[in-house]
């Protein structure tokens, strides 16, 4: 398959603290709302890697456009279509990223102002973090604009009371912080799982389960690759309320019965042998 990775954004000399990997197919209005996103952390040591899973030239326009004025280095990771091949994208871009703690998200998520920070300071070894993300209405998605995400509107209840969301929708993580988020985190009973869309860990951990299972399409994918790391005595730890994106709406043509059961299959053969490593990985 031919990878094809392309350096855009500042240049600098040395490795920085983190990278993030951010998955994308075919979302480009979606995509440029995330990066703009970490445009405005008020954290700034870190890279953005583009895991793209196959995307026509629109997104790869838009990701030159705006590299023009990005704050920090950008790479964009792609390969051509072949389906649903969100591990495979995943794996090639973590083996691109630079910095040895990766932070993993997804292309349809923006993330708070302070969301690599919380990432950063938390950090520790042999744990990987588990973040929280809220999702939001079409409505609200469609709203959100360059401003609003400078501004941090997108995460504030009230704008988003404003704009879409019904109060049952505005999650209590948008309404913390401080010490009662870390209350919340410590409160809360969600196992702390590997999340694709608000996930982080150390690179040299990710190398030692080789990467995410590319047997795997959409469904669980994430969560397998947790379990995994898991076995190798790498627990998580819950930030749901400390480390916050917010997930914009949109359709999933790709998600097919087939490929969950597939996908259910593979992660109970996971706990059932308790493996660490995928068979079919990171490591061609």
């Amino acid at each position: 398959m031919s990878l094809r990775i392309t350096d855009l954004g500042p240049a600098r000399a040395t490795p920085p603290a983190m990278s993030v990997v951010l998955s994308t197919y075919n979302q480009p209005a979606w995509l440029r709302k995330a990066l703009l996103g970490y445009a405005h952390q008020t954290f700034r040591d870190f890279e953005v890697v583009v895991a793209d899973d196959g995307s026509k030239d629109e997104t790869r326009e838009m990701i030159e456009a705006l590299a023009a004025d990005f704050p920090v280095p950008l790479r964009h990771v792609w390969h051509p279509d072949n389906g649903f091949q969100k591990c495979e994208i995943l794996n090639r871009a973590s083996e691109a990223a630079r910095a040895d703690y990766l932070v993993f998200s997804d292309g349809d998520c923006i993330p708070r102002a302070d969301f690599m920070a919380v990432h950063h300071e938390l950090r520790e070894p042999g744990r990987f973090l588990s973040g929280g993300y809220v999702k939001l209405p079409m409505s609200t998605s469609l709203a959100i604009d360059e401003a609003n995400i400078a501004a941090g509107d997108f995460a504030r209840p009230d704008w988003l009371r404003a704009n879409g969301c019904s109060p049952a929708e505005v999650s209590r993580k948008l309404k913390v912080s401080g010490r009662w988020a870390w209350f919340w985190d410590q409160l809360s009973t969600a196992k702390a799982s590997w999340n694709g869309h608000n996930a982080s860990g150390w690179k040299a951990d990710l190398l030692r389960v080789n990467g995410f299972d590319t047997r795997m399409q959409y469904g669980g994918q994430d969560r397998e690759f947790g379990e995994r790391m898991e076995n190798a005595g790498i627990k998580g730890k819950r930030i749901r309320y400390r480390a916050v994106c917010v997930h914009l709406d949109h359709k999933r043509g790709y998600a097919t019965r087939e490929s969950i059961e597939r996908n259910r299959a593979i992660r109970a053969e996971t706990r059932r042998k308790r493996s660490v490593r995928a068979s079919e990985g990171l490591a061609r």
